[in-house]
């Protein structure tokens, strides 16, 4: 029955993985709770201490770990597979449409990277090296050959753990003891990722806004400057309101670590809330800053929410966002806000998560004469999806609002959309 079958030598690709995975130096992850994972080595030979933790990203494993919010955290990927795509070169021109990187930060953040199954072989045209090298260059270590899937059980539903990364003859060694254990959260790790000087990047904006940088992605900046905005980067702690006068719009960004490490911004943001009058916008600590500064409290949660597949839903109204959708949002962080009731006057919530009804933002109300919003996710994804990638076009043209004074700053953005501003230099406010 098969003498007319054509016989076709077999086609191959490949194996993902190079078969010489098996001579990676030995490596082994330690918990503070006293579980053990031994693996291989990749990327720096080095050990290493660190707060462990997971993310259910699929893809975007570059931008994960250039995040400033991944930093003393040694990252889980759930995907078996990461490092298939490689990485790309960093570098990028200064200018109206880019901030000089192509990632999120122009180093790798996290302390280390745990992945069920490294890919050695890299495709993909813009790929200039693979992740084990790019790790080796950054001085950061890796682990392959572990149960992924194992670890992120244990850490939902232990919580995020302390850990230890030992690689080579390290890894041999039993493990540290649990006071040996060392707690990135008890580090100021805003003071260390932030800018130490301001710096502004494209000057020629029509509408100058001043961003406070917690940590922040390259991409909210970019998000920014590509929709017309001159965009000054301050450090974490600036005085703010002795310039504000200079600028339509306040900023602030996401960033690592404990929101109590910041109270000194929080303070700031108390006294510019009173007495200012403009457009404010913050993502995750940002948003975590300006909950605080209104009066709410934060707390850490059990393991926090990050991936780029966290389902939220609108309660409010404002601009693009319509309440009563859900919208599916990119994420990473540690602490939130609490839901209190009765809510400080003059706010009310914005979104709530859908999977663990944490809060995932807030804004001030209609009568309280203010126009700021906090937001617990990240609208300008990288990676993840731009369900909410509007919001950026909708607090530059709130900015634009009160610089022109052409339409009431309570406007929505559809109203606005039908309202030229007549006076105003054409700028870019639409996602």
């Amino acid at each position: 029955m098969y003498r007319n079958l054509i016989y076709f030598p077999r086609l191959s690709r490949g194996l993902a993985t190079a078969s010489s995975t098996s001579v990676l130096p030995q490596a082994a992850l330690h918990f503070k709770s006293g579980q053990s994972f031994i693996g291989r080595s990749f990327g720096a030979p080095k050990s290493i201490y660190g707060e462990t933790v997971f993310s259910t990203s699929i893809t975007s494993y570059t931008e994960s770990m250039t995040d400033p919010s991944y930093r003393g955290q040694i990252l889980v990927f759930t995907t078996p597979l990461i490092g298939n795509y490689g990485v790309p070169s960093n570098v990028t021109p200064v200018d109206a449409q880019d901030v000089g990187v192509v990632l999120e930060s122009q180093k790798i953040q996290c302390a280390a990277v745990v992945v069920s199954d490294v890919a050695e072989k890299f495709s993909h045209y813009l790929a200039t090296e693979s992740l084990a090298s790019w790790c080796q260059r950054h001085d950061v270590p890796g682990i392959t050959g572990v149960d992924t899937r194992a670890i992120t059980r244990l850490l939902r539903d232990q919580g995020t753990t302390l850990g230890r990364l030992t690689v080579g003859s390290d890894a041999s060694l039993p493990a540290p003891k649990p006071e040996e254990y060392w707690d990135p959260s008890l580090e100021n790790l805003v003071d260390q990722v932030s800018t130490k000087e301001p710096y502004v990047l494209n000057p020629s904006g029509s509408l100058k806004i001043a961003l406070l940088d917690f940590g922040a992605k390259a991409n909210i900046s970019r998000s920014l400057i590509r929709r017309g905005a001159s965009v000054t980067v301050m450090p974490w702690n600036y005085d703010f309101n002795a310039v504000r006068d200079q600028y339509d719009g306040l900023f602030l960004s996401n960033g690592p670590g404990d929101p109590q490490h910041c109270l000194e911004a929080a303070l700031i943001l108390r006294r510019t809330l009173e007495e200012w009058s403009k457009p404010i916008f913050g993502i995750c600590m940002g948003h975590q800053i300006i909950g605080m500064a209104a009066g709410l409290d934060a707390y850490r949660m059990t393991f926090g929410n990050r991936g780029h597949n966290q389902p939220v839903l609108a309660l409010a109204s404002s601009g693009s966002i319509k309440a009563g959708r859900v919208y599916v949002t990119s994420q990473n962080h540690q602490y939130a806000l609490k839901l209190q009731d009765p809510f400080p006057q003059g706010w009310e919530p914005f979104f709530i998560n859908c999977n663990d009804s944490s809060v995932e933002g807030i804004k001030s109300t209609v009568d309280s004469g203010k126009n700021v919003w906090g937001v617990q996710f990240h609208p300008e994804s990288a990676g993840g999806p731009l369900d909410t990638i509007e919001m950026f076009g909708d607090f530059l043209a709130e900015c634009a609002a009160h610089k022109y004074g052409q339409i009431p700053a309570s406007c929505p953005k559809s109203v606005y959309e039908m309202n030229t501003l007549r006076s105003a230099p054409k700028i870019a406010v639409a996602a």
